[in-house]
C-alpha cells in the first residue's frame, strides 16, 4: 500500500470534529520526531472543549536558512445524518477509485502527502539547506479562537521567521493541480436592528413599521458599488444571510427588524471604511439602530513569486497542468499566517466533496499530491 494512502486512512480513523483533534496530531509527530523535528504541543481554549496545536521544526544546515512551513488542520466539521452515508464516516472504505471518509479531501490527505513527503525528502537530502515545520490546528473548522492565531501569536513573541508557508486546504476543482490558491478575500459580518414600535396592523398611525423604515436603505445598500476589484480580486460583495421581524402573528406591526449580513472584500477595501460607509448610508436614512460587526479575517494576498513559482513548476512536472492562481472561495487560517508570513499559498486535492455527505478523494491523487510537495520543497530548499 502507498505510503501516503495508510497514514490518510490513519488520520480519517481519528475522530476529530472540531475542536477535537483525536489524536492526529500525535500520529503526526510520532513520524517527525525521528526525522528531527522538535515537537511542540500547544494547548489553548477552555478546559471542557481544549484546542490542540502542534509546531514540529527542522532547522536546515544553511546560514540563516529560510523555513518553509506545512499548515494545516486536523479538526473536521460535524458528519451529518449517519444514515445518509454510504459507510461509516471514520472508516476509510474504498468504492470505485474513491476514499470515502469525514476529512477525506478537507483536508486529512493533505497532510499525510505532507509529512511522507517530507520523509521523502529528508530521506534523500538530510543534509538540506532550508528549515521546514509543521503547523497544525484542532480549530479550523470551529470559531478558529484557539488555534492557528494563537500559535502564530506565539512565533512572534519567539522572533520566529516564517518565509513560505503551504496551507493543505483543497484546492483544486477539475484535476489535481488545475488551482492554487494565492490570496483569500476577507470577511466581515454585521448584525442590524432597526428599531420601531410595535402596534396592531389596522392602526399604522400609532405604531412604527421597522421593515417599512429599513427597505429604502436595504435597497440601497444592495445597489452600492463598494470596490472595482483587482487583478487578483473580483469587486467587494455585500449580502444578506438573514432577515427576520415579527411576532408571529398576522395582525401584529412588529417592533423590531435584525438583518444579518456578511462584505466578502478585497484588498481594495478595508474593514474600517466598509464599517463607516455602511453606517454613514444608515444614518442618512434616519433609522433609529444598532449595529453589532464581526471580523472574521482580513484579506492576504501572496503575488507571484519564489512559492508560487516553486508550486507551479512541481504541479507541471508531476501532472503536466498549468495551474490556475485564484482568490475564491471562503477563508482559511491562511489569513493568521500570512501576518508573520510573506508568501502563503494553498495547495490541495479537489473540493468537489467537502463538508458534504460521502466525502471522499480519488485514491490516484494522493501520490501524485505527495510527489508535488516534495518537488517543492527541493525546489526552495536545496
Amino acid at each position: 500500500m502507498s505510503r501516503t494512502l495508510h497514514l490518510a486512512e490513519q488520520l480519517i480513523s481519528c475522530h476529530s470534529v472540531t475542536p477535537a483533534d483525536g489524536g492526529c496530531q500525535a500520529l503526526i509527530a510520532e513520524r517527525l520526531a525521528p526525522l528531527g523535528f522538535r515537537c511542540e504541543t500547544l494547548v489553548h481554549g477552555p478546559a471542557a472543549a481544549p484546542v490542540t496545536n502542534l509546531w514540529a521544526v527542522r532547522r536546515g544546515t544553511g546560514v540563516a536558512p529560510k523555513l518553509l512551513v506545512f499548515a494545516g488542520h486536523t479538526d473536521v466539521v460535524p458528519t451529518g445524518p449517519l444514515e445518509l452515508w454510504h459507510s461509516d464516516p471514520f472508516v476509510p472504505t474504498h468504492r470505485d477509485g474513491q476514499m470515502f471518509g469525514r476529512g477525506a479531501a478537507d483536508m486529512k490527505t493533505s497532510l499525510a502527502a505532507m509529512v511522507v513527503a517530507t520523509e521523502e525528502f529528508v530521506a534523500a537530502t538530510p543534509g538540506h539547506q532550508g528549515s521546514i515545520a509543521f503547523l497544525l490546528t484542532s480549530d479550523e473548522e470551529g470559531p478558529a479562537l484557539d488555534g492557528t492565531v494563537k500559535v502564530c501569536e506565539a512565533l512572534t513573541a519567539r522572533g520566529e521567521r516564517l518565509d513560505y508557508c503551504i496551507v493543505g486546504e483543497p484546492t483544486s476543482v477539475q484535476a489535481l493541480g488545475d488551482m492554487i490558491k494565492n490570496g483569500r478575500r476577507g470577511s466581515l459580518s454585521g448584525k442590524l436592528r432597526v428599531k420601531g414600535l410595535q402596534g396592531h396592523i389596522a392602526y399604522p398611525h400609532l405604531a412604527k413599521n421597522p421593515i417599512h423604515l429599513l427597505a429604502p436603505a436595504l435597497a440601497e445598500l444592495v445597489g452600492e458599488h463598494w470596490d472595482a476589484g483587482n487583478e487578483y480580486f473580483p469587486p467587494t460583495s455585500w449580502q444578506v444571510s438573514n432577515i427576520h421581524a415579527g411576532t408571529g402573528a398576522g395582525n401584529v406591526i412588529p417592533g423590531e427588524a435584525v438583518v444579518d449580513f456578511n462584505f466578502r472584500f478585497s484588498t481594495e477595501s478595508t474593514p474600517q471604511v466598509l464599517r463607516e460607509r455602511v453606517h454613514a448610508l444608515l444614518d442618512r436614512h434616519a433609522l433609529d439602530y444598532r449595529l453589532d460587526w464581526t471580523l472574521g479575517g482580513e484579506p492576504f494576498l501572496t503575488p507571484t513569486g519564489e512559492l508560487s513559482d516553486a508550486l507551479r513548476l512541481a504541479i507541471h512536472a508531476e501532472t503536466g497542468i498549468t495551474t490556475e492562481l485564484s482568490t475564491t472561495g471562503g477563508t482559511s487560517d491562511g489569513r493568521f499566517i500570512a501576518k508573520i508570513c510573506p508568501q502563503v499559498i494553498e495547495f490541495g486535492p479537489l473540493n468537489a466533496t467537502i463538508h458534504k455527505i460521502d466525502e471522499c478523494v480519488e485514491v490516484a491523487s494522493l501520490d501524485p499530491l505527495k510527489n508535488i510537495y516534495r518537488k517543492t520543497l527541493e525546489r526552495l530548499l536545496t
